[in-house]
């Protein structure tokens, strides 16, 4: 299975139930970036986020590298101005130890801030997410610690959110973001969104790029595969993940939404 660039084409790889798993796809050096990027959209997004781009010393030998593949000449920055995704540069003390966030250019976040993250390792990262540190944490340390620069792979998530936002940090709490959702109107008023990560170890520098693309429509275009996945992510996560998700607070306008789009084909 490949990875596409839109939310159709990435939800079938995207974890909607079972417990936390990596979900990485192989892909080929054509399906690492998206081939048409929004540049406007990414600099707008830049220009309006002063803290969007933080760089360590001990990454820059990794941005440099980044900046040569790209063809990109300046800083972390301009190469993130040059691409849809956001880039994050991966360092490593020492072969065997956890990798950490050394530098990041962020313009379209998922509701986290980068100031919160930056310098940290992988597992810290990833602490709001219920269940990391027990399923997942040391399998994703080796995963990293063992990548090889030939390889680029992929993985994607998917939320469903009350905003079509690119860059995403809702202000309000969850039951108020969700309060004007209802079967009825859910089409409208819920979006489905992906982000499309990717890792690959640069060669020289041994630092890896972790990039995340982000991709959002309507719960209502989907096509009915397309929202029958969705839907089971309700009943599919439990716990500290569905409460991370706010799923409570739309769930119930979800799935009556899926159950009435059903219920339209079937006649």
């Amino acid at each position: 299975m490949s990875l596409g660039f839109s939310v159709e084409n990435l939800l079938p790889s995207a974890r909607v139930s079972g417990p936390l798993r990596m979900g990485l796809v192989k892909l080929s050096e054509c399906e690492w970036l998206d081939p048409e990027p929004d540049l406007a959209a990414r600099n707008r997004g830049f220009d309006a986020a002063s803290d969007s781009v933080m760089v360590l010393p001990e990454a820059a030998e990794g941005v440099a590298e980044l900046a040569s593949l790209l063809g990109v000449e300046g800083g972390l920055e301009q190469c993130a101005r040059s691409v849809w995704e956001d880039l994050c540069v991966m360092v490593q003390d020492g072969q065997g130890q956890p990798f950490r966030l050394g530098a990041a250019a962020v313009a379209f976040p998922t509701d986290w801030h980068l100031h919160e993250k930056i310098g940290k390792p992988v597992h810290q990262i990833h602490e709001p997410i219920d269940g990391y540190a027990e399923n997942l944490s040391s399998g994703v340390d080796r995963f990293m610690d063992g990548l090889q620069s030939f390889h680029i792979f992929g993985r994607t998530n998917a939320f469903v959110v009350a905003s079509d936002d690119l860059r995403y940090m809702p202000q309000s709490r969850p039951e108020e973001r969700f309060a004007h959702v209802t079967a009825q109107n859910a089409g409208e008023t819920l979006f489905v969104r992906c982000e499309r990560e990717t890792l690959r170890r640069l060669p020289r520098s041994r630092a890896i790029v972790f990039t995340i693309g982000i991709y959002r429509v309507p719960l209502g275009s989907l096509s009915e595969p397309g929202v029958k996945r969705i839907a089971q992510s309700v009943d599919g996560f439990q716990g500290g993940e569905l409460e991370r998700r706010a799923a409570p607070h739309y769930a119930t306008a979800l799935t009556g939404y899926a159950a009435r789009r059903a219920q339209a084909m079937a006649a």
